[in-house]
């Protein structure tokens, strides 16, 4: 039976769609209204909420607590400061990605780790001889992202912080309106946003002040299809989407490397040893096979291919999740995982994995397309991702 966050009772009564899906295990709106157009813009002009608790998390506490995660994952998590948050992935011994997320430094000896899938027993089997505590959390712990441009002046009123300090990939434990959280400078929309930890017997509560507080900034609770298009705007990836877990892939091909999903950047190899090191150490000096890029397909290039037909363009109403074979001089070099029409941008917009040779930024290719039951191609070209990336983000 799927389970129902602790928002539900506030979610489930805005439901006009009626449109749930099953997120770990739990029920989370697709979209609240029967379409989800107001609340994409609302991520992009005004202010988003998204009940984000099926994310799974786990405590990690101890004297060894630093070097239990910096085993596991890629990043040097010892190095890191109290109240900042690291965006990271781990990986078997071969040094293919099993998982990403997040690792919030509470404390001296306290971290949160945030994953997409149950992660308990591979924390617990990678700890052994490690003076730690490990305590899944999910269930206690209910969590909202906040995004978008009106995001801090909704927050600000609620607690005495001065959240203009706050820094991006920063964490501050606080009040909100007398409401204990933990307030983190992070989203999934590559916007200005930040997400709120709440020990689940307060999640109401907290939904209560948010919605008062932000009804005149524009708050407007979002749901799983406007964040989907968002996200890859941001050019960020999805577990089951986008790449495989090492875990669950039946075949070596299935599987990626962190260099493979562009996150080559956070790889710390000169760390003490962790997981999959000497594999990522070999990756790291002959170069990786793929490359998971951004492909812009050229707007003129498709209108053609519909005029052809005697049709107008016709676009993604939301994003689509799907394999999608990519060419260069008629042989197949990659494939695309996800993509959407951007509103915002006025561009079809999709990432792909591409062999190393042809992922340089400006590569021209053709990417397959669906016109009129017809399987044509469109021209497209490679680009650094995110597509969006505003200032405010960071500022």
């Amino acid at each position: 039976m799927l389970k129902h966050t602790p928002f539900h009772p506030r979610t489930a009564a805005l439901m006009e769609s009626q449109m749930w899906r099953r997120w770990a295990g739990h029920m989370v709106a697709s979209s609240y209204e029967l379409l989800h157009d107001r609340e994409y813009h609302a991520i992009r002009s005004a202010a988003a909420l998204l009940d984000v608790s099926p994310l799974y998390k786990y405590l990690v506490t101890g004297r060894d607590a630093a070097r239990l995660l910096d085993r596991v994952v890629i990043r040097n998590v010892t190095a890191s400061k109290t109240g900042q948050v690291l965006y990271t992935c781990w990986c078997d011994e071969a040094g293919k990605v099993i998982d990403d997320g997040t690792v919030s430094r509470l404390g001296e000896q306290t971290f949160r780790l945030t994953s997409a899938e149950p992660a308990f027993r591979w924390l617990h089997l990678s700890a052994t001889g490690f003076d730690v505590e490990i305590r899944d959390v999910s269930e206690s712990t209910a969590a909202l992202a906040l995004q978008g441009p009106n995001a801090r002046l909704i927050l600000q009123q609620l607690t005495d912080h001065d959240l203009g300090t706050l820094k991006y990939f920063r964490v501050v434990q606080t009040l909100l309106q007398g409401i204990g959280v933990t307030i983190s400078r992070t989203g999934y929309t590559g916007d200005l946003g930040y997400e709120i930890w709440v020990d689940a017997a307060n999640a109401l509560p907290l939904w209560d002040a948010l919605i008062a507080a932000g009804t005149p900034y524009g708050i407007t609770p979002c749901g799983i299809l406007a964040l989907d298009m968002a996200r890859i705007e941001a050019g960020l990836m999805l577990l089951d989407v986008d790449y495989v877990s090492a875990h669950r892939a039946l075949i070596e091909g299935q599987k990626s490397s962190p260099y493979e999903l562009n996150l080559g950047w956070a790889v710390d190899l000169k760390k003490e040893r962790f997981i999959g090191q000497e594999a990522l150490a070999a990756e790291a000096g002959r170069g990786p096979s793929w490359q998971f890029v951004g492909l812009d397909v050229e707007w003129e290039s498709l209108e053609r291919l519909y005029a052809d037909v005697g049709l107008p363009p016709k676009l993604p109403a939301a994003a689509w999740r799907t394999s999608v074979p990519v060419y260069a001089d008629g042989q197949q070099v990659g494939y695309a995982t996800s993509g959407c029409w951007s509103p915002l941008l006025k561009q079809y917009l999709a990432l792909a994995h591409l062999q190393s040779p042809f992922a340089a930024p400006g590569q021209q290719l053709m990417m397959e397309v669906t016109v009129e039951h017809r399987r044509k191609l469109a021209a497209a070209r490679v680009v650094k991702t995110p597509f969006f990336n505003p200032d405010r983000k960071r500022a």
